[in-house]
């Protein structure tokens, strides 16, 4: 689980077989006091996002360069040898739910708080706040020829 800021713009891809898959990064920080010297000191990491499918399209349509997002998923590591030989390794998260945080806009302009999307079928639920998002809260998808109404998990 992982709430964090969007370092860039998510980019879409397609598979050969014709699978989306979106990759982006976000940051996330954590600050704590030294015991030493008393000086309060700040560290930010970064992390990269995999994201498939319907929730890769949402990603896309919804997120932007500098929006908070909740991301929950596994790690996943993957090695390849490098040109000079050497071992390179690369760890990912392979999210598979997504809470939109903040305001995001998306195409349509329209703006939305806490909207939640996930890869499984799944009945709206509350905000973290405990909030029920009512239907003039909720995003307008640019629905494409594979995307259903009722296939939106949110």
């Amino acid at each position: 689980m992982l709430i964090g800021r969007l370092t860039r713009d998510p980019e879409m891809r397609t598979t050969p077989s014709g699978v989306n898959v979106c990759q982006l990064s976000i940051a996330t920080g954590y600050a704590y006091t030294n015991q030493a010297t008393g000086q309060k000191v700040e560290q930010t990491e970064f992390h990269n996002v995999v994201l498939w499918r319907k929730l890769a399209d949402i990603a896309v349509q919804y997120l932007k360069k500098g929006t908070q997002v909740y991301l929950e998923g596994r790690l996943q590591t993957k090695t390849w040898d490098g040109t000079d030989g050497k071992k390179n390794y690369r760890t990912e998260v392979i999210a598979d739910n997504m809470i939109m945080l903040g305001r995001p806009t998306g195409n349509n302009g329209s703006a939305t708080q806490g909207t939640q999307a996930q890869t499984q079928d799944a009945a709206p639920q509350n905000t973290p706040a405990g909030e029920v998002l009512t239907n003039e809260e909720l995003p307008t998808i640019q629905i494409a020829d594979d995307i259903k109404v009722e296939d939106i998990p949110f």
